[in-house]
């Protein structure tokens, strides 16, 4: 838990030169007090659901990655989430467009991974989103923005992890679930982008395409009208560099880093 006044997010800088932002949404488990005390669950079963849904140790993998640049031309900048998703989940459409509503897990979550009540379901969303959605999605355009100012494009480039086994909330957990998924969007991924993510990853036994999630982040000012914008998804299995669930990491983060480091110096 933490005060009100924790920051919502961070901007690491990198290279002038790099087109390349590392998105890091859902890496942190901080829950400011004041949020905590709209959500139903004890403090044991706020703990294990922090647990499984927190993508552990993504925003360590982005640094490291970062810091493993082959030059500092390719050194990418980092958007970092500092609070949990429970609070808010930047990635979410903020309206109806937002299909993960149907289990209660739009921008401002109700329900559960285990489809649990989270919050009262009459909940008034509004000063949630006011407070961080909204900040934190302004602050992601912009940081889009100046990519393209300095470099022409932007290339956002989103850090996830997922459970071994589905969970409850997931709508398309029947699916293949690689060690690597690659989350992808027919307007701001291209062809190479893909081809370059596929062999940067390859020696993690199998990757897979937009299953068992799908889509990409792109700012909506920016969202299916810009070509300037391209955007990938890393969702990364997390038997491949932790103990599940919310346990330490592995000897896999380092490779996974690697990897990382790889795709972002050849982009």
């Amino acid at each position: 838990m933490s005060p009100a006044s924790q920051p919502s997010f961070r901007l690491h800088p990198g290279s002038p030169d790099s087109p390349v932002l590392l998105h890091v949404p859902h890496g942190s488990r901080t829950v400011p007090g004041d949020v905590r005390g709209g959500i139903v669950l004890d403090d044991s079963a706020l703990e294990r659901e922090l647990d499984h849904i927190t993508d552990a140790h993504t925003a360590e993998l982005a640094a490291r990655a970062a810091d493993s640049a082959v030059c500092a031309t390719a050194r990418p900048w980092r958007f970092v989430n500092s609070l949990s998703r429970l609070v808010v989940d930047p990635e979410r459409f903020p309206d109806d467009r937002e299909e993960m509503r149907a289990v209660g897990m739009g921008a401002v979550y109700t329900r559960t991974t285990h489809r649990a009540p989270l919050r009262a379901p009459d909940v008034d969303q509004r000063p949630l989103l006011e407070r961080y959605f909204h900040p934190y999605a302004q602050a992601m355009t912009e940081a889009v923005d100046a990519r393209i100012a300095a470099t022409g494009r932007a290339v956002v480039v989103d850090v996830h992890s997922y459970p071994t086994a589905p969970l409850p909330y997931e709508l398309h957990g029947t699916g293949p679930r690689p060690a690597i998924c690659l989350g992808t969007d027919p307007f701001h991924t291209p062809p190479e982008l893909r081809a370059l993510a596929e062999e940067a990853f390859a020696g993690f036994g199998s990757t897979g395409l937009d299953s068992p999630f799908a889509g990409t982040y792109v700012p909506l000012k920016h969202y299916g009208t810009d070509r300037c914008v391209t955007a990938l998804m890393i969702e990364i299995r997390r038997d491949t560099y932790m103990t599940e669930p919310g346990g330490p990491a592995g000897p896999g983060l380092d490779a996974l880093a690697g990897a990382l480091a790889e795709l972002v110096s050849r982009l």
